[in-house]
């Protein structure tokens, strides 16, 4: 078939750990968006979704820390985090493993991509799918991007992964749906956490709904790290996203709320 839908969240931890914390209108909007999303989701009937989320030191480490990771299991388990911490209950995700498999040969015509067949899923995931697969009934295929481990794969890197994402879905007679989740400015657990650049965030979201790809890819490592916190290197799953989806993008919500420590977003993007 192809890719039949595509959009990015954020996934902060706070949005559910802390959720009694926050305002409860933004709160609440906020939730209502993952809803819409859940709900356009879900629409698209996609036999497989695609969650493109960032390292954050669950899985992988500096002794093996890749660009890019795909799963490749029939079954996955989450949260690695406490799950009274985070207030998500555990649960056994499906996967596909053959599926994985033959998205995983493709993406390798173009990038080098690490492949796992055992995988744990953290807030980065877990939240996403708390909100947009609460009955537990999709096929996921995790991807995962270094955002947290310097050198990171340049953001141009990031638009070739995506591109081969969808090069590998649309060769697929399955339905496949594809979220980026992650950022946008933040700064996790630093003194800073909580500071929210709500200017340098809408700009990178006016970038992101045009999908322009060269003001996407023209960031510099230095001034996302000044800017929007090492929590920013994170819009390489925005990035993906939209090279994945080629279309022009559509805010839900994105409104700062600090307790969540980033501003929250929920946003979709048309499957051009």
């Amino acid at each position: 078939m192809s890719l039949v839908f595509a959009g990015v969240c954020t996934h902060g931890p706070g949005t559910t750990a802390r959720a009694d914390r926050a305002d409860p209108g933004a709160r609440e909007a906020f939730y209502a968006a993952l809803s819409a999303m859940r709900e356009a989701l879900h629409a698209s009937r996609p036999d497989a979704l695609i969650i493109v989320a960032a390292e954050h030191f669950a899985n992988f480490f500096m002794n093996n820390m890749p660009s890019f990771a795909l799963g490749m299991s029939d079954s996955y388990d989450g949260p690695i985090e406490d799950p009274s911490w985070l207030r998500i209950p555990p649960r056994l995700v499906r996967g596909d493993a053959a599926l994985s498999q033959a998205i995983i040969a493709e993406v390798q015509q173009t990038v080098d991509v690490a492949y796992c067949e055992e995988w744990r899923f953290d807030h980065g995931i877990m939240v996403p799918l708390h909100f947009l697969d609460p009955e537990n009934v999709l096929t996921v295929i995790p991807a995962n991007i270094n955002c947290q481990g310097p050198p990171l794969a340049p953001l141009h890197r990031a638009w070739a992964f995506g591109e081969a994402l969808r090069r590998a879905a649309d060769a697929r007679p399955e339905r496949v749906a594809l979220i980026g989740t992650g950022g946008i400015s933040h700064w996790p657990a630093t003194p800073d956490s909580g500071r929210i650049n709500e200017a340098w965030d809408r700009e990178f979201l006016a970038r992101w709904t045009a999908n322009d790809r060269a003001a996407l890819t023209a960031y510099s490592d230095e001034e996302v790290y000044a800017e929007a916190g090492q929590g920013g290197f994170e819009i390489r799953t925005y990035v993906a996203a939209a090279a994945a989806a080629r279309g022009k993008g559509r805010v839900l919500y994105a409104e700062p709320i600090p307790i969540f420590a980033t501003t929250a977003v929920a946003a979709i993007m048309e499957v051009a």
